[in-house]
C-alpha cells in the first residue's frame, strides 16, 4: 500500500486538489446571494374562493390586505365560474369591487384569466361547461376571456395579463390534458385585444420553463421549499440552493431574448395541506411544512435567486392564524410592506 501511494503520489495530490475545488465551488454555488443588495418587490395572490374555504368574510380579508398590511401589487382571479355561472351571463360584481378596492392606494394587479386559475381544483369550469363538446367548450373559454379583458382593458391599475395557471403542469390540478393550440389562440386574443404584458407561468421545480417562456412577456414561476405527497410524505427541496433558480432564469432568458422578466408568482408561506381542507388540520400538523421561521427563511431564499418580484402564497392564511389569535405571521408580514 505504502508503495503504491508513493508511486501515484502526484496522481492522487492533483485529485484531492481537484475534490477541493469541487467542494468550493459547491459551495459557493448553494451561499452565493444573487440580490446584490437590490430591494425585492412584494405582493400577494388574492383568492376570494380560499378566504371563503378559511370561513372568513373575504371582503374584510381583503381590506386588511391592503390597508393594514399595506400591500400594493396583488395578483387577482377572475374565475370562470364564479363570473359565468349560467351561460353568456356575467356577473363582475365582486371582481370589480376588488379592483375598486385596490384603487385609492394605486396597488397594482396582475389579472389572471382563462379556464385553469389559482387555487385548487385549479380548472374551475362553470357546470353548464360539462353539458359542452370539446370544441364548444374551447369556444365558451375563449368567450369568457375575451370578455373579460375587454372588460378591464382601460382600468390603469392592471399591470399585466395571466393567461392561465401552470398549464404545462398536467401532474397537478383536476383539469384536462393541456391544448397547446387553444392556449396560443388564447394568448393571441389577449395580445389583440389589449398590448400590456402577458405571464405565463410554469412548476419552479418541475418545469423546464422554456415551453412557457416561448409565449410569454413575463414567465411567473412557482417556489415551493416543502412538498407533500401520499407516496413520499413530506419532501424538501433543501438541495436546491438559490442559484438553481437564478441560473434557471438567466438561461431562460439567454434562449428567449425577447423575454422581458422572469418572476415568482407563487412563493409557497402557507402550510402543506395534505390534500384536506386547511381548516381540518391541527396546528400541530399545520407546522409541519409551514410556521414563522420558514416564513423568514423562504422570503431569505427567494430574496438570494436575484429575482426581482416575488409574489407570496397564503396572505388568506395568515389572515385566518390572525383571527385566531396568532397573529406572528401577519405581522412579520407587515415587515415587508413598511
Amino acid at each position: 500500500m505504502t508503495n503504491f501511494l508513493l508511486r501515484h503520489k502526484k496522481s492522487l495530490v492533483i485529485i484531492f486538489i481537484v475534490i477541493i475545488v469541487i467542494g468550493i465551488l459547491i459551495f459557493f454555488i448553494f451561499t452565493r446571494d444573487f440580490s446584490n443588495g437590490k430591494k425585492q418587490v412584494y405582493g400577494v395572490t388574492f383568492s376570494k374562493k380560499y378566504a371563503l374555504e378559511l370561513k372568513l368574510d373575504w371582503q374584510k380579508t381583503y381590506l386588511a390586505i391592503l390597508n393594514d398590511l399595506k400591500v400594493n401589487n396583488i395578483r387577482l382571479i377572475a374565475y370562470w365560474d364564479e363570473i359565468e355561472e349560467q351561460r353568456g351571463s356575467y356577473d363582475f360584481f365582486d371582481l370589480d369591487w376588488q379592483i375598486s378596492q385596490a384603487e385609492p392606494n394605486g396597488t397594482k394587479i396582475i389579472l389572471v384569466v382563462g379556464r385553469r386559475t389559482p387555487r385548487w381544483p385549479e380548472c374551475h369550469d362553470p357546470a353548464w361547461v360539462g353539458n359542452l363538446s370539446s370544441s364548444a367548450t374551447a369556444q365558451a373559454q375563449l368567450d369568457f376571456v375575451r370578455t373579460v379583458i375587454n372588460r378591464y382593458k382601460n382600468n390603469s391599475l392592471i399591470q399585466s395579463w395571466q393567461v392561465e395557471n401552470e398549464p404545462m403542469l398536467s401532474v397537478f390540478g383536476q383539469c384536462p390534458s393541456l391544448n397547446q393550440s387553444l392556449l396560443r389562440q388564447e394568448i393571441d386574443l389577449v395580445k389583440s385585444l389589449d398590448a400590456r404584458p402577458i405571464i405565463i407561468t410554469d412548476s419552479g421545480e418541475l418545469g423546464d420553463w422554456q415551453h412557457a417562456a416561448s409565449q410569454a412577456d413575463i414567465l411567473g414561476s412557482t417556489m415551493y421549499r416543502i412538498v407533500w405527497n401520499q407516496y413520499l410524505g413530506f419532501w424538501d427541496y433543501f438541495f436546491l440552493p438559490p442559484a438553481f433558480y437564478h441560473y434557471k432564469a438567466e438561461i431562460t432568458k439567454y434562449f428567449h431574448p425577447n423575454l422581458k422578466q422572469v418572476i415568482i408568482t407563487e412563493l409557497q408561506m402557507e402550510p402543506w395541506t395534505f390534500n384536506q381542507p386547511m381548516i381540518s388540520l391541527s396546528l400541530a400538523d399545520q407546522k409541519k411544512s409551514f410556521n414563522l421561521q420558514r416564513f423568514v427563511n423562504n422570503i431569505s431564499y427567494a430574496k438570494r435567486t436575484g429575482l426581482s418580484q416575488v409574489y407570496l402564497w397564503g396572505v388568506e392564511y395568515w389572515y385566518w392564524q390572525k383571527q385566531q389569535g396568532n397573529d406572528e405571521l401577519w405581522q412579520q408580514a407587515q415587515k415587508l410592506w413598511q
